[in-house]
């Protein structure tokens, strides 16, 4: 099973964040994944091979197919292992649940796509407005963005991308997860929770296809450059370091 991914977190996180696909051309990869839109422009949550966007408040919207898309990693839903969860307090504790999980799969060096659809006491998230902009870390751009918000009581998904370690820099090592109600009408990357129970159907990924930009911008970025701290606060917490 394989994973599509546009661009690299490396260069989302040194301010790459023009267009290399459509979100119409995006969605003929996978039907699940998550990402961002051209200029940062909100949080992409894909779930049933449909593309939502939440703004900055947490509202969600269906994404228009036209829009422009930086970064993003999206895999097909199939062949999935299935098991349940419940009591799982925070963010970390379900890292940690999916981490053994992936350990006891002898697969710690694959990568994985989880699918949880639960219900929720509480979802700590943010997404942010769109900031055009060129050259300009991804941490400065959430520094100015970025709004955070928490939904109580209620059900929808966690869609969960996991890259192991020796990948840091393509995209974020660990768990990356957005979250998108069950009406579809609320969502964003989410930094806390508390999950009374769900069903987590776990994919894995043991081929990557990544699609770099083609525009001669995208050589001006040292993409070693890219700080692994500043790429752990935006994408694996709220941000604020």
């Amino acid at each position: 099973m394989s994973i599509f991914q546009i661009s690299t977190l490396q260069a989302l996180a040194l301010g790459y964040s023009r267009a290399v696909v459509t979100v119409k051309e995006l969605l003929t990869h996978g039907t699940i994944g998550l990402g961002t839109f051209e200029n940062v422009n909100g949080e992409m949550i894909v779930v049933d091979g449909e593309c939502y966007r939440a703004e900055e408040d947490g509202t969600v919207r269906k994404a228009d197919p036209d829009m422009g898309v930086p970064f993003a990693a999206v895999a097909a839903e199939e062949d999935a292992k299935e098991f349940r969860i419940e009591n799982v307090r925070s963010i970390e504790k379900l890292k940690e649940l999916l981490t053994v999980y992936i350990d006891d799969e002898f697969s710690l060096n694959s990568m994985h796509v989880a699918r949880i659809d639960g219900e929720f006491s509480t979802v700590n998230a943010r997404s942010e407005a769109p900031y055009r902009s060129h050259h300009v870390e991804l941490k400065d751009i959430l520094a100015k963005t970025q709004r955070d918000f928490m939904f109580e009581n209620i059900t929808g998904t966690l869609v969960c991308v996991y890259y192991p370690d020796f990948m840091d820099g393509i995209n974020a090592s660990g768990e990356h997860i957005h979250f998108l109600s069950q009406d579809r009408t609320k969502g964003g990357h989410v930094f806390d929770l508390n999950l009374i129970k769900g069903t987590v159907q776990m994919l894995r990924i043991t081929r990557l296809e990544i699609q770099l930009p083609s525009e001669p911008a995208f050589d001006t970025y040292a993409l070693k450059e890219a700080s692994g701290n500043d790429i752990r606060k935006v994408e694996q917490g709220n941000g604020k370091g």
